[in-house]
């Protein structure tokens, strides 16, 4: 291993370090001569610091190296925090709080933009019959299923969200209503298509949607709710 100690006015430090790590087995690279006034630290040359004071300075350089370390494994951890607090606890897909806050980052950036951009509302028919019928691990299974179907048909910014317990909603990043629309007719067909399958049983899927445009005049609550009451009236149509 090759390191190379850098540091202009801590070079006394710097020298302290690199004996160490020499001591330990590594190849260490210095970054060249220092100017006379780079050999001072808080007034301190090398020739003042002691056998001791070096013994302290390097107790110090490893406290300060951990503390840089802890630093990051706490930034990892938060990263992962925040990643967990946008998931649906269930599937691979945003919850509804992530939901809110990509509405209005996608509002913002139409506004600014003129970008379009909608947002499907999917409510899956008759869910609670597999529920009551095969149990809530096949139902939880199920909504799994429907998750996956839905990301793996998303591209560029859309993204996929499970906003209450068999509802989801999709949102296409750079689609006009009409265009949304006919891309929501191709999911529902998809979603469809195949049955759902939990070890010997399995059900078909049957769902209905709703779209709304996002504009920048519509708050993301009045967004979902648009594209809800448009799914409910869908549902009603078809079923009249």
């Amino acid at each position: 291993m090759v390191l190379k100690i850098t540091g202009a006015r801590n070079q006394p430090f710097s020298d302290i370090r690199k004996r160490a790590l020499m001591q330990a087995g590594a190849k260490v690279v210095g970054r060249g001569p220092t100017r006379p006034d780079e050999t001072a630290f808080l007034g301190l040359s090398e020739a003042d610091l002691t056998p001791a004071v070096q013994g302290a300075i390097r107790t110090l350089l490893t406290e300060v190296d951990d503390l840089r370390q802890e630093v990051s494994r706490l930034k990892a951890r938060l990263n992962q925090a925040e990643i967990l607090a946008d998931q649906d606890p269930l599937t691979p897909a945003l919850n509804r709080r992530a939901l809110m806050r990509e509405l209005e980052r996608i509002r913002t950036f139409s506004h600014r933009y003129g970008s379009p951009a909608a947002l499907v509302y999917i409510d899956l028919d008759d869910f609670k019959s597999v529920n009551d019928r095969f149990g809530h691990a096949a139902g939880d299974e199920a909504l799994r299923a429907v998750a996956d179907r839905l990301r793996s048909q998303m591209s560029g910014p859309d993204l996929v969200a499970r906003i209450g317990g068999d509802e989801f909603a999709v949102v296409f990043g750079q689609a006009t209503l009409a265009g949304a629309e006919a891309r929501a007719r191709n999911l529902a067909r998809s979603l469809e298509s195949t049955p759902i399958r939990f070890g010997e049983w399995s059900a078909p899927i049957h769902v209905s949607f709703g779209v709304s445009e996002i504009t920048p005049d519509l708050a993301p609550e009045e967004v979902v709710a648009r594209a809800d009451a448009a799914m409910y009236a869908r549902r009603r149509e078809r079923r009249s």
